[in-house]
């Protein structure tokens, strides 16, 4: 099993910048995961942002974020991230973390994802 913790989220003024903060422990070596950032909005479906491989290898999921949101990671300290630039109102919502084994590819599709964490607020006022 893995457990997904995120952290980092709050209130930030559109324009602003907030960093998230991901750690995943249990039976699992961090640097075996690949990681992912979703986010979700009452309502509406879970919405994929982006995704780290093993090798570090990124992908944005949503044309809306390219040159804003930027993922990563640092295996030492068991920790991915989210650094989030230029927020804007319409990114309010609840940001998850997602992980998968190295043995199956990363994507887009929340459904290739086994492990979540239990989300973080990010609200931006405008």
């Amino acid at each position: 099993q893995v457990r997904v913790v995120e952290s980092g989220g709050g209130l930030v003024q559109s324009g602003g910048s907030l960093r998230l903060s991901c750690t995943a422990s249990g039976d699992v070596t961090f640097g075996h995961l690949h990681m992912a950032w979703f986010r979700q909005t009452p309502g509406k479906e879970r919405e994929a942002v982006t995704y780290i491989t093993t090798r570090g290898a990124k992908t944005i999921c949503a044309a809306s974020m390219r040159g804003r949101f930027t993922i990563s990671r640092d295996n030492a300290q068991n920790t991915l991230y989210l650094q989030m630039d230029n927020l804007k109102p319409e990114d309010t919502a609840t940001y998850y973390c997602a992980t998968t084994s190295r043995y199956r590819p990363p994507t887009c599709s929340s459904g290739d994802y086994p492990y979540w964490g239990q989300g973080t607020q990010v609200t931006v006022s405008s």
